[in-house]
């Protein structure tokens, strides 16, 4: 799966940001400590002969899962000085199907995030035949994410409650302020505590991507092949800026915003997001698979709907579905293009009989929520623990990306301008943002770099996306010097390795050949 996300804070989701902009001068580039030896990767079967019988149907094809190969690789926690200590790496890979006189290499992937684990990625087929047979597919946990030191800290559920007491999100109080920032800088200095400053300091992307070049090096590549969606297109661009020596091909799906504080960026989600609706919304009618006649009237009847739902909810799973909490299955849908019909099924099905609606509030329930359900038996139920953001690693790495302003106010102005640009989706998003105010200080990354040395790139964007506005694609193809746009008419978050007949020929070839689309190439959208 390659999505920003959605996560459950205390029956509330919230939309997790894809991305984000680091702040000022580029570090000095180097090829890695000179006094680090860099070690193997030994690889073993990710599952054994019991693990593959028993794996359910939801977590992957039994014949592909035995193909993978799992590993670590360690690397230095602090690049400069390696003395410090080292974090291990979990690794996948799938070996290339073709004969070894046709192999390329490895074709490193990241799914996005940030905080998404890249070991997972794998676990479902991807990529046509033609790249399976050239490529050995790799993924990684980043440093920080999932087995590679993965963390929970703070209480965000604090916030989470501050954030749903703000009864107007157009207009919030001074006193509603006061309550989301008390919140927002006790989990930060949680989080400094339970992890550590020098741990923070450490997992921004910049050092992620000198993690890259040392997984490439181990993988024996002379050059780097690389897939990143949504935020890992900011891991592959930056890569081409530090290390365009080291760059045989990038592809960068579902462009992220790499030059503003997060808070800046937030709002444009916002906004990203309820293009997506709108773009839903007009389909549904026109249609006539609504409840509503026309675009216009969907407005007042989605506010009713969810005024309905926090005054009756009905029941989804033995949870109540209020109307955040419908919003945040409708934001899941909205990843993918293939969901109209269930979207509508749905709304419509609430229309009728808002109690009765249970069939299909069932299956977009478990689309939402069935995973991290899962991962959270492990702590749920222990008496006295209280809610650990299990994706702080998204916190984190976003708050050291970039500098974000220290004052709530302009925290307060940006969550209401998304709330009037947005009414479904704005301002949570922004109010995310409000923990990097406090967090220690991190690494400095580069911001407004190029990548002129870098071969030719191709950045991937698509017209609906509501998690990486099509314009950040716009705005990343035309900041690297030699990459080229491929635009994608359709709706959902990123477009390459869905089996798109215009996208993924494409994009196949320049990995295959290194022949790049052709200037301008907009591929329509694509009948499901």
């Amino acid at each position: 799966m390659r999505f920003t996300g959605v996560m459950v804070l205390g029956g509330v989701a919230t939309l997790l940001l894809a991305g984000c902009a680091p702040p000022s001068a580029a570090p000095e580039e180097d090829g890695g400590p000179a006094d680090f030896a860099l070690g193997t990767i030994d690889w073993e079967p990710c599952k054994n002969e019991e693990e593959l019988a028993e794996a359910p149907e939801w977590d992957g094809d039994p014949e592909w899962l035995e193909t993978l190969e799992c590993g670590t690789l360690d690397v230095p926690l602090d690049h400069a000085d390696p003395g410090q200590g080292t974090i291990g790496l979990a690794m996948v890979r799938r070996p290339a199907e073709g004969a070894d006189e046709d192999r390329i290499g490895s074709l490193v992937l990241n799914p996005g995030g940030p905080g998404e684990t890249g070991v997972d990625l794998l676990d479902f087929p991807m990529f046509d035949d033609p790249i399976l047979s050239a490529f050995d597919l790799v993924s990684f946990d980043p440093r920080g994410v999932g087995d590679s030191g993965g963390f929970a800290c703070g209480d965000w559920f604090a916030l989470d409650e501050a954030r749903s007491a703000v009864e107007d999100p157009t207009r919030v109080s001074d006193a509603e302020l006061g309550a989301l920032e008390e919140a927002a800088r006790a989990y930060a200095d949680d989080c400094a505590e339970e992890v550590g400053e020098d741990f923070l300091a450490a997992i921004g992307t910049v050092n992620v991507v000198r993690d890259l070049d040392l997984i490439r090096e181990a993988l024996g590549d002379e050059r780097l092949s690389y897939v990143g969606f949504s935020y890992g297109t900011y891991i592959g661009a930056l890569y081409a800026e530090m290390y365009p020596e080291n760059t045989r091909a990038l592809v960068l799906d579902g462009a992220v915003e790499t030059e503003r504080p997060n808070v800046e960026v937030a709002v444009d989600q916002a906004e990203g997001f309820q293009y997506a609706w709108d773009l839903f919304v007009e389909d549904c009618s026109a249609a006539g698979e609504c409840p509503f006649s026309d675009p216009a009237a969907s407005e007042g009847w989605m506010a009713d709907l969810l005024e309905d739902l926090d005054a009756d909810p009905p029941m989804a799973r033995d949870v109540e579905v209020d109307g955040a909490t419908l919003m945040s299955m409708i934001s899941q849908q909205l990843y993918y293009e293939n969901s109209g019909d269930l979207l509508a099924a749905t709304l419509t099905a609430l229309d009728e009989d808002t109690q009765g609606a249970g069939e299909y509030l069932d299956v977009l329930y478990d689309d939402t929520f069935a995973e991290y359900e899962e991962e959270s038996d492990d702590w749920s139920d222990k008496p006295g623990m209280t809610w650990a953001d299990e994706e702080a690693a998204l916190t984190a790495i976003n708050c050291a990306d970039r500098t974000d302003p220290t004052d709530a106010d302009a925290y307060r102005r940006a969550a209401q301008e998304a709330a009037v640009d947005s009414p479904l989706f704005g301002s949570d998003l922004v109010w995310e943002q409000l923990p990097c105010a406090y967090w220690p200080d991190t690494e400095e990354a580069p911001s407004g770099f190029t990548a002129p040395d870098a071969p030719p790139i191709v950045v991937v964007g698509t017209l609906g996306d509501p998690a990486t506005p099509y314009t950040w694609a716009e705005e990343l193809a035309g900041q690297l010097d030699s990459a080229v746009l491929l635009t994608y008419e359709g709706t959902g978050h990123t477009a390459y390795a869905y089996g798109d007949p215009c996208v993924d020929p494409a994009v196949d070839s320049y990995l295959l050949t290194g022949e790049m689309p052709e200037e301008g190439l907009s591929c329509p959208a694509w009948e499901w």
